[in-house]
């Protein structure tokens, strides 16, 4: 099953150079033990574009979508058998970034 891990938090900094050198070693964990799928992070929310195209029309504002104190600012697409091993994964990913995050189930079909 695969997981979207968003990293939460508010700002949209990279991170410290402790932090880095933690993720990417964290990384390397999730692709030799085969859980890594994709991860990036995310531009400030006031980048993004808000499109609606739901009526004749479609409607582009400026983000973001919702005003929030934190958003998503990076995120991971992992894969894991089941919710136990991804959230000990997480743990782990969180101790890294030093973020909370929050993990999700990607629906399937």
């Amino acid at each position: 099953m695969q997981y979207l891990v968003n990293v939460i938090f508010d700002r949209s900094d990279s991170g410290t150079a402790e932090e880095a050198v933690a993720i990417d070693a964290f990384n390397d964990r999730l692709r030799a033990g085969g859980h890594w799928v994709f991860a990036g992070g995310l531009a400030d929310p006031s980048a993004s574009t808000v499109v609606d195209g739901r009526g004749d029309e479609p409607v582009f504002s400026d983000g973001p979508f919702a005003e929030t104190k934190e958003w998503a600012a990076g995120f991971w697409i992992i894969e894991a058998p089941d919710l136990d091993v991804a959230l000990s994964l997480m743990a782990d990913g969180s101790k890294a970034c030093n973020r909370r995050l929050e993990i999700r189930p990607l629906l399937t079909g």
